[in-house]
């Protein structure tokens, strides 16, 4: 199973575009908010399921702030952080995510990558696709693919 996870888009969706050529087939899309309004272009042009939350930015959106899913063995919490202070940091959300009962939580809105693996929780953060704002200012998503064993393997990819 291979899932592209992208976040931070906010309505400039040409990178997100290039992904989808480069990437090839998918089996899902996560986009984990501030998507300002482009839900279906970015619904109709993945060519797989695709599942959304709403960023801080996506005023008049629909989208649920959190939603929580299963992906193979693992029990996925997905959100874009801005209700858990995640720009000081990921403890809160990583405590919430357990308290939960996820195995893995994925988060926006820093549009800073993160993997962050630990024996209680795996924190995923792909970055921006349009303002990128770690130190190599470069675009960034995140590839997770379950491999034979159902074991899940992330791969943090930029955009040049």
């Amino acid at each position: 199973m291979k899932i592209l996870i992208v976040s931070d888009t906010h309505r400039k969706n040409e990178n997100y575009m290039k992904v989808l050529q480069k990437t090839g087939s998918l089996d899902l899309v996560i986009h984990l908010g501030d998507i300002e309004g482009s839900e279906y272009t970015i619904q109709e042009a993945a060519g797989c399921p695709v599942e959304m939350v709403a960023g801080n930015n996506d005023f008049f959106s629909n989208l649920p702030s959190e939603k929580t899913l299963q992906i193979g063995k693992y029990c996925v919490m997905i959100t874009h952080g801005h209700h858990y202070y995640i720009n000081m940091g990921n403890e809160m959300l990583k405590k919430e995510a357990i308290v939960q009962g996820a195995d893995i939580v994925m988060y926006g809105h820093t549009h800073r990558p993160v993997i962050d693996i630990s024996p209680q929780i795996i924190a995923i953060n792909p970055g921006s696709l349009s303002y990128p704002r770690q130190e190599n200012r470069k675009p960034s998503y995140i590839i997770m693919e379950l491999d034979e064993h159902g074991e899940a393997k992330f791969e943090l990819n930029y955009i040049d």
